[in-house]
């Protein structure tokens, strides 16, 4: 069978990993991304990690700003992809554009599906306390990562995993699964297989409010969403109506009223939560840089039974 013609779609620093896997199986012969962004204080448009990659193996690259209207499938036609590869592309592909390819579109997803489709599998699988993710890779339909499965790869997540950590370790894994099972597809020795019934859990794209500090939650609970959300958003509370980052805390076993100061000194700021408590390690006030909480401390005087913090 000769190298099948390959279009990736695929746009953040994850989707990297797929591309160069495409690079080893077929031959890549168009890339689509989404359009540059403005980046930085400059705001000068940047390109997507995908385009850079993209345009240094010398391949045309596509930005288009909409895919239904015009229809960006005839733009796509000319190339005659065999497949088409989509990793983080981040929209939502059109039915004219699944049905161009030979063999359809396939997606490198990443979590083990049905458990988190959507925008941020990876932040809400740390969030959720789960001990294991991965990778799947699913033929597309025009539902929000309904296809059918061809394969999969398990990961476990350590228990001081951040989004930071686990991010390249599934782009990494994804580009691994892409070399095992497409060739596999394309050949037809591997049948797509509907995801089962049972398991389903949405992962919605984050925002700021999902970085903020519930007290009333528990410590474990709150520890989990600081590690999800790092790098973004983070978590913060408010203190004296300014906001107050915290980048890094642990959960300790102290009782009291929720968001009540159960001591402030050089081991950290104890906050009560709803069930145990959290010490807080670094904190970064409003206009400030990121310090220890012993050093904010030493300026910023908390006593033990207040309630400093507001949501």
């Amino acid at each position: 069978m000769s190298r099948p013609r390959i279009v990736f779609m695929g746009t953040p620093e994850f989707a990297v990993a797929s591309l160069e896997a495409c690079f080893d199986v077929g031959d890549v012969v168009a890339v689509v991304t989404q359009p540059d962004k403005p980046k930085g204080r400059s705001s000068a448009p940047a390109a997507p990690p995908v385009k850079e990659r993209a345009l240094e193996r010398g391949l045309p690259v596509l930005q288009p700003q909409k895919l239904r209207t015009p229809p960006f499938s005839e733009e796509l036609r000319q190339y005659a992809p065999d497949v088409c590869v989509v990793t983080a592309y981040g929209k939502i592909l059109p039915k004219d554009l699944l049905a161009l390819p030979v063999k359809g579109c396939v997606n490198v997803h990443g979590s083990l599906l049905p458990r988190f489709r959507g925008a941020a599998p990876i932040q809400w699988a740390i969030a959720h306390g789960d001990t294991e993710t991965g990778v799947t890779l699913m033929v597309m339909d025009e539902g929000l990562d309904t296809g059918p499965m061809l394969a999969m790869k398990r990961l476990p997540i350590a228990p001081d995993e951040t989004s930071a950590t686990l991010y390249p370790k599934l782009a990494a894994l994804g580009g691994d699964l892409l070399r095992e099972a497409l060739p596999r597809y394309l050949s037809g020795e591997l049948t797509p297989t509907p995801q089962p019934s049972e398991g389903m859990v949405l992962a919605p794209i984050i925002d700021k409010e999902n970085a903020k500090l519930d007290f009333t939650k528990s410590a474990v609970e709150l520890d989990r969403r600081l590690r999800a959300f790092t790098p973004w958003p983070g978590a913060y509370t408010l203190l004296g109506g300014k906001v107050f980052k915290v980048h890094r805390m642990r959960p300790a076993a102290g009782k009291g009223t929720p968001g009540a100061v159960l001591s402030a000194g050089p081991e950290g700021l104890e906050v009560a939560c709803g069930e145990g408590s959290l010490v807080l390690l670094e904190v970064q006030p409003e206009g400030k840089r990121v310090m220890r909480a012993a050093d904010f401390l030493s300026g910023h005087k908390l006593q033990p039974g207040s309630q400093p913090f507001t949501s």
